[in-house]
């Protein structure tokens, strides 16, 4: 007999950052204005932002006297920002980057590859196209230095050539320097956030591309839409578009109370006797410091509404609109015991203020099996829970999709 085996992920989310003008990000399977494909924007390509354009003349002394000899002037910089905010989104699509930006000789280094030529550069992003067909979303670009820029991003590759097509995820910096003579970009240095040695060549990195090529399956069955926007060793910030829950009361973060209302819901014991597709993952989320008031959740499919939805049939069930928002994800496998949990939600609010970020109060567990799986399956299939994508704790960081690291590094 067919055995499933639970893999939980916990949530926490962080409060709205103290400047409401920080820059938003995008989040995964992107939602409308939020999941922007590269390639799917290549359809209706856009007017491409002019190339930067060197420097008129050499400074005078009286720009020097006044500071402007030494470094990009704020025009300069500007320019140069908007250039990469209007090109990058190209760097993977049939369109491509802008190539007269660049100096014949950029040096480019990750923590794995390396090339010194425009020519080689260009090789690595028409590799990467062929072989993993990336999604890049690029989240701020902003100046760091004299004549360096610094944009930040989140990078999703689909690897073809394994059966099981596994998704890498990648987010971090890329430093950008500047060329003082002609404005081009002579240089190009990414850094990861999952890895600590991002010096090339990274053993680190490279274990770190291999970990995520591992057979692992979540699901197929809907899900709600994210975009990770920052991924370290520990955790991931996702930034997750609204979706609509049924939930009733439950008993305890691990519990199955409530799961039977919810489910009945979905099965058709609802004013119309209507039944309505299964999604993942269940929810279990508190919204107090003592993890005491908790809520079951079914998260509904993508393409209803609260007026379409039919009424329930019991006051125990209610229907509400999630806003989304940013949350802190950890993940784990194997069965979902309330001390685990626990446990896990400590280490996960641990790491995220350590990092600077300030989790609100409470958390979600979601489930990506049913809460009600025996344990003597579970323990059967401890293995293949290894491998499988079971569940999370959540953390809210913040309620609505705001700039998730509030300077850059």
């Amino acid at each position: 007999m067919a055995t499933t085996c639970l893999r939980s992920r916990l949530l926490i989310l962080p409060p709205s950052p103290a400047s409401p003008a920080a820059a938003s990000l995008h989040l995964r399977p992107p939602v409308s204005t939020l999941h922007l494909s590269c390639r799917r924007r290549n359809s209706r390509v856009a007017a491409r932002a002019a190339p930067p354009v060197a420097p008129a003349a050499a400074a005078t002394e009286e720009d020097k006297e006044k500071g402007r000899g030494e470094g990009l002037s704020p025009a300069d910089a500007e320019r140069l920002a908007e250039f990469l905010r209007a090109d990058l989104p190209h760097l993977f699509d049939d369109v491509g980057i802008d190539r007269t930006a660049y100096d014949d000789r950029v040096r480019f280094r990750d923590p794995i590859t390396r090339h010194d030529t425009i020519d080689g550069y260009l090789f690595n992003i028409r590799l990467l196209k062929l072989i993993f067909r990336p999604d890049f979303y690029l989240h701020s670009v902003k100046q760091t230095g004299p004549y360096e820029l610094t944009t930040q991003w989140t990078m999703v590759m689909k690897f073809m050539l394994l059966p099981w097509k596994p998704e890498l995820v990648f987010t971090g910096l890329s430093i950008m320097g500047v060329n003082p003579q002609n404005l081009k970009f002579n240089s190009h240095v990414d850094l990861w956030d999952s890895i600590q040695n991002n010096e090339y060549f990274s053993f680190e990195g490279l274990r770190d591309v291999f970990k995520q090529l591992r057979i692992y399956k979540t699901p197929d069955i809907e899900t709600p839409k994210y975009l990770i926007l920052k991924r370290t060793a520990n955790y991931e910030v996702r930034s997750y578009a609204p979706f609509l829950i049924v939930e009733s009361k439950g008993d305890k973060l691990t519990g199955s109370s409530g799961f039977n209302n919810v489910t009945g819901y979905i099965f058709g014991k609802n004013a119309s006797s209507e039944k309505i597709p299964m999604t993942t993952p269940v929810f279990t989320q508190t919204s107090d410091d003592k993890l005491s008031d908790v809520s079951i959740q079914i998260v509904l499919p993508m393409n209803k509404d609260l007026d379409s939805l039919p009424a329930p049939n019991t006051e125990a069930v209610t229907l509400r609109k999630v806003d989304g928002g940013i949350a802190a994800v950890k993940k784990f496998s194997g069965r979902p015991k309330e001390e685990v949990v626990l446990q896990k939600e400590k280490d996960l609010r641990s790491e995220l203020l350590k990092d600077g970020l300030k989790p609100q109060q409470g958390c979600v567990l979601a489930r990506y099996n049913d809460p009600r799986t025996q344990s003597f399956l579970m323990e059967r299939s401890a293995d293949m829970a290894r491998r499988l994508h079971t569940g999370v704790v959540m953390l809210t960081v913040y309620s609505r999709t705001k700039h998730v690291d509030g300077q850059m590094r």
